[in-house]
């Protein structure tokens, strides 16, 4: 069995190369005030919510004999819904996702990674057990897991150029977040939240785009290349597909936010130019909605 010194230590090796990322996401989350923010249902909390009668099933030592008393009927003292729930998250890390039009812009990539941490932030210290989707880091408590989740968003290797959901572990009735452009092939997005519904999933996609990306501020002879520099098409008048491309990417928004309503998800869009703190409120409001 660990120490609590040895515990220790593995935790300061582990955030060692993490302080960037994990400082960021702790001062976003500091700017999203949870205050009491409407989570009464009844559960494991410590917190008194309301009294309800007995109905048979429920356990003697649950009822509570001094209201009970002042009535014919038993009462049962129920609490403050706290108990914990599991969030599941997939950060899209594919090449695509590692475009920034700009340089005073952070990458897709950066800024989904701020904010699945932070939102991790704001989910574990209200007692949510948060992990990834998939197998490799199951949804757990505490300060650890943070540390983990850090590891895990700041790890960055060989990628394809577009991402496909990984919807493999989810839990029954637990709530997921995707954050991705979404800009590949929608079949794996739609298997995915298909998958999410038919196991009781809830949650919501977050689209990430470069402000570039939404204007299409290009013109003349352009040269577009993926960020893999697999696919490559140059155009010597990119003025005249800015509507066929802006026709396409409403298309694909609408698209996302149908898949989103069908599944009893959420789905927004958000750009690296905007502020961080109005996502995270979003994401965080969202996945309170589909509880």
């Amino acid at each position: 069995m660990s120490t609590p010194a040895a515990l220790r230590s593995r935790a300061e090796d582990l955030a060692a190369p993490l302080p960037p990322l994990l400082a960021e996401a702790e001062h976003l989350a500091a700017t999203v005030l949870l205050g009491e923010h409407g989570r009464r249902r009844a559960g494991m909390g410590d917190e008194f919510w309301q009294y309800r009668p007995a109905t048979p099933g429920d356990e003697a030592r649950s009822i509570d004999w001094r209201r009970s008393g002042r009535s014919d009927q038993h009462f049962v003292r129920e609490k403050e819904w706290q108990a914990a729930q599991s969030v599941l998250i997939w950060v899209d890390d594919a090449q695509s996702m590692r475009f920034a039009g700009d340089a005073s812009h952070v990458s897709k990539a950066g800024r989904a990674r701020v904010l699945a941490l932070a939102l991790s932030v704001l989910l574990i210290r209200g007692g949510e057990r948060v992990g990834l989707s998939g197998f490799d880091l199951p949804p757990r408590r505490g300060e650890l897991q943070l540390l983990r989740l850090a590891e895990a968003f700041s790890h960055e290797g060989a990628a394809p150029d577009y991402g496909v959901p990984e919807a493999r572990g989810m839990l029954p009735h637990s709530r997921a977040l995707f954050l991705s452009d979404f800009m590949g092939d929608m079949a794996p997005v739609e298997a995915a939240l298909a998958k999410a519904a038919d196991r009781g999933v809830k949650g919501a996609l977050l689209q990430v785009l470069d402000p570039q990306e939404e204007a299409f501020p290009f013109d003349g002879r352009t040269i577009f290349e993926s960020m893999s520099g697999s696919l490559r098409h140059e155009t010597l008048k990119a003025g005249d597909l800015r509507g066929r491309y802006l026709e396409r990417l409403a298309q694909r928004k609408a698209r996302l936010a149908d898949l989103a309503r069908i599944a009893g998800w959420h789905y927004d869009c958000h750009h690296t130019g905007e502020s961080a703190q109005g996502a995270l409120l979003w994401l965080f409001r969202a996945l309170e909605r589909v509880r």
